[in-house]
């Protein structure tokens, strides 16, 4: 009879860990240790569907503490540096007001002491806060490097409401990121957040840098600290 209920608890106990592997299975676990900063080293990322509040929450954890390291204030626009933290995508831009297939979808927690651009919302100068943005690859970035898509002189992109009216395809949303210890959340409203169900991502951390003409390009990803699967393959699964 001890065999039996032994027996029985080990059974319970290898279920139980199989639930909780699955209950985690859509995130993106992290190699840590490869990242000088420990403010900006993964250790996992991950997007849920919160069907009750019609929200996607997209949550990071690092192996210090998130938030804590904000770039130097250079006194000018150009040349100044954004750090962020980033979930690249494959929700459509046209989900969240940019034209279809416009390019890689990606939430962004992002702080720069040198410019504004979240002209609806106060984020107290050098905050950090959220960007819906668009990325795309760009050879005048660097070799294999993306970049914020900029928007042709000329041009008319189909733009969210609460585009900051820089020529970037980015959106200033407003939806204020949390952080606790070594995790930032941000949490962002749809009509029906089960449509993203499944969808794919994966985890950035990345400094970028305003470059010297609007149009050449504006904003580039000139430092990637770490990718939460390493290859940004996104096997990540929203659910």
């Amino acid at each position: 009879m001890k065999y039996q209920r032994n027996r029985l608890a080990a059974v319970f106990t290898v279920l139980a860990m199989l639930a909780a592997q699955q209950a985690g299975a859509h995130a993106v676990s992290a190699k840590q240790g490869n990242v000088k900063d420990a403010s900006f080293d993964i250790v996992n990322a991950e997007i849920s569907v919160d069907a009750e509040k019609n929200q996607l929450v997209f949550a990071m954890s690092v192996a210090g503490t998130a938030g804590a390291v904000k770039p130097k204030k250079t006194g000018k626009f150009e040349g100044s540096d954004v750090f962020s933290y980033v979930w690249p995508t494959k929700i459509d831009p046209s989900e969240v007001g940019f034209d279809k297939g416009a390019g890689i979808l990606a939430l962004a927690v992002t702080t720069h002491p040198d410019f504004d651009d979240t002209p609806l919302f106060d984020t107290k100068g050098n905050d950090w806060h959220s960007h819906w943005v668009v990325l795309a690859p760009d050879e005048a970035c660097g070799k294999g490097a993306l970049k914020v898509k900029d928007i042709p002189a000329g041009t008319r992109p189909k733009l969210p409401k609460t585009w900051p009216g820089v020529p970037l395809l980015i959106d200033s949303p407003g939806y204020a990121p949390r952080f606790a210890a070594s995790t930032v959340k941000v949490r962002v409203p749809f009509d029906d957040v089960t449509n993203f169900k499944g969808v794919a991502f994966d985890g950035v951390t990345a400094g970028l840098r305003v470059g010297a003409s609007p149009h050449q390009p504006l904003l580039c990803v000139v430092n990637v600290f770490d990718v939460a699967s390493g290859d940004l393959s996104l096997p990540g699964k929203a659910e």
